[in-house]
C-alpha cells in the first residue's frame, strides 16, 4: 500500500443540491484527510485543460456548461491508496451502474452528474492537484 494524496471535485450539482458535507462526511468517515479544500468557479481555460481528452467531442460544450452552472469544491485528500480507495466509494463514472451504498449509486444521477471527479492515477493526481492548488497550499497536519 501507498500513501497518496487524491483531487476530489465537488461537482456542481453537489453544491448546489447541499450535498458537500454528506460526500465530505463519508470520505472522512473512510479515514481520509484533508489536506486542502476551495470553492472555486472553474473558467474555461482551466476546463479546457482537465478536460483536455475531450475536448474534441460534440458533447465537450455540455461539460463546460455544466461545469460552469455553479462552483465547484477542489479536495486534496490524502490516504493509504487514496486513488483507488476514493474512485471505489465514488462508484463508476456513470451513476445509473453505480451500486446503493456507493456515493454516486445513492446521490448521483448519470454519467455527467454524478457528484463528483477523482483522479484515476497517480500520474493524473499529481497534474490535477498542481492545477487546482497553488503551492503552499496543501498542508500537512
Amino acid at each position: 500500500m501507498s500513501h497518496q494524496t487524491s483531487l476530489i471535485l465537488l461537482k456542481p450539482d453537489t453544491v448546489s443540491k447541499g450535498r458537500c458535507g454528506e460526500v465530505m462526511k463519508r470520505f472522512e468517515d473512510a479515514g481520509f484527510k484533508i489536506r486542502g479544500a476551495k470553492m472555486m468557479k472553474l473558467s474555461n481555460e482551466i476546463l479546457a485543460e482537465h478536460y483536455a481528452h475531450l475536448a474534441d467531442k460534440p458533447f465537450f460544450p455540455t461539460i463546460v456548461e455544466f461545469m460552469q452552472s455553479a462552483p465547484v469544491i477542489a479536495v486534496a485528500l490524502e490516504g493509504e491508496d487514496a486513488i483507488s480507495r476514493v474512485r471505489d466509494l465514488l462508484g463508476p463514472t456513470d451513476s445509473t451502474k453505480a451500486e446503493k451504498g456507493t456515493i454516486r449509486g445513492d446521490l448521483g444521477e448519470d454519467m455527467m452528474i454524478n457528484c463528483a471527479h477523482a483522479s484515476d492515477s497517480p500520474e493524473s493526481a499529481a497534474a490535477e492537484l498542481k492545477r487546482f492548488f497553488n503551492e503552499g497550499e496543501l498542508l500537512d497536519y
